[in-house]
């Protein structure tokens, strides 16, 4: 099920958004990038505003590392070609015996290849920043697997895209990559408390790097 993610096209999306961050004048300021450089698997979670995730997603993909996504994007038009196409794994959360296989399968496959996993443990989509509750089958992995969790935060979309207008100009979006998270040591009975703590600093930082964005164009 885990191909090796060395070997799907991830340099054409890459060069397709790349056009499209030229195209409509986009830019991507990464912080913090420096909490990648962490020596074998380990697991990114990151929030899920929509489908833009994915040109943050690309601009710091580390080498190795594939994503793991719901079903239904799969069946998304074009949105779905590109996840494909960028090696997403996509399961089906409303089995919870197939999203818990897949978990499994996942753990063993980042030890023994040297694997680092993408998760939105979202689940869904959530477009005002008051981020859902967390579902814990990354934190469950990561524990099972005893390797670090590194948040990434996606800023608001606010300054190049309108929503309701779905409506593209130039603007800015911040990917800050927050220092790792450790796991050794856990057992599962650690999930709940870990998962918490995650959410509540994904939160924390979305506040602090969307804030000028929102205040410029008058959001809450």
């Amino acid at each position: 099920m885990f191909d090796n993610p060395c070997c799907k096209p991830h340099r054409l999306v890459r060069s397709v958004l790349q056009h499209i961050k030229n195209l409509y004048g986009i830019k991507l300021e990464v912080k913090g990038l420096e909490n990648l450089d962490v020596k074998g698997p380990y697991v990114i979670i990151s929030n899920h505003q929509s489908s833009l995730d994915l040109m943050g997603m690309m601009e710091i993909l580390p080498d190795r590392c594939v994503a793991i996504a719901k079903k239904e994007l799969m069946y998304a038009g074009t949105v779905g070609l590109v996840c494909w196409l960028a090696g997403i794994i996509f399961i089906n959360r409303q089995k919870k015996t197939d999203a818990k296989s897949v978990m499994t399968e996942a753990a063993q496959t980042m030890l023994k290849e040297n694997i680092r996993l993408w998760v939105f443990p979202e689940g869904t989509r959530n477009h005002d920043g008051n981020m859902l509750p967390f579902k814990r089958g990354a934190f469950h992995l990561a524990i099972q697997a005893q390797v670090p969790i590194i948040p990434v935060v996606f800023s608001s979309y606010n300054d190049f895209y309108n929503r309701a207008e779905k409506r593209f100009t130039s603007g800015k979006c911040i990917v800050q990559v927050l220092p790792p998270m450790q796991t050794q040591g856990m057992t599962t009975d650690d999930v709940p408390d870990l998962t918490e703590r995650a959410r509540n600093l994904l939160m924390t930082t979305w506040n602090e790097i969307s804030a000028p964005i929102l205040k410029m164009h008058g959001a809450q």
